[in-house]
């Protein structure tokens, strides 16, 4: 005997709505736009600290937004791939966790629109592998080579990528142990 297909069956909590279409499309914007919206003012010279209250009561204040990210509770599930987004990006390059949130907060806020018009998501992510293929391009023009002999080049190089995380006096100690001879 074949028995008809039935419904799946979904065991939600009490109070779970279940949205489905555009209408979670946006609310999975939303969510990710409010993630990126938390580390955004933790950016730039003027960027301001966020006071935390830890798990056991203590009191942490912080500008790093990954250290941020770490200790929000969140149950939406594009939320929670925002935060991952930042933890991801701590693990393989070591530094960029905020700034790679408020990247995707931005592309979010951009599709948005596109989806109220009623454009298929294939077609805003087609758009956005084009960007990309441009933006590879335009930055392939515009690369200048860089000698690894030039120390004085390396050194302007190396200051660019650290001064955003230690002050000036640690930086120049961190250059000036960079060209130490490796054993």
């Amino acid at each position: 005997m074949i028995r008809p297909q039935a419904a799946p069956v979904v065991v939600l909590r009490q109070n779970t709505k279940r949205e489905q279409g555009r209408k979670a499309q946006l609310a999975n914007i939303q969510a990710g736009m409010t993630i990126a919206d938390i580390v955004r003012t933790t950016l730039g010279p003027k960027s301001m600290l966020k006071m935390l209250l830890d798990p056991i009561g203590g009191i942490v204040m912080t500008n790093d937004g990954n250290a941020i990210l770490r200790e929000v509770d969140v149950a939406h599930p594009a939320a929670k791939s925002m935060i991952e987004l930042s933890r991801s990006q701590d693990e393989e390059v070591g530094d960029g966790t905020t700034s790679v949130v408020v990247l995707a907060g931005e592309m979010l806020a951009v599709a948005e629109p596109f989806l109220e018009r009623n454009m298929h998501p294939t077609i805003i992510v087609a758009g956005y592998i084009q960007a990309l293929d441009d933006t590879l391009k335009l930055l392939g023009e515009i690369a200048t080579p860089i000698d690894a002999s030039d120390d004085k080049r390396l050194t302007e190089i190396v200051h660019t990528c650290i001064d955003t995380k230690f002050p000036a006096r640690w930086g120049n100690m961190i250059i000036g142990c960079s060209r130490l001879p490796s054993a």
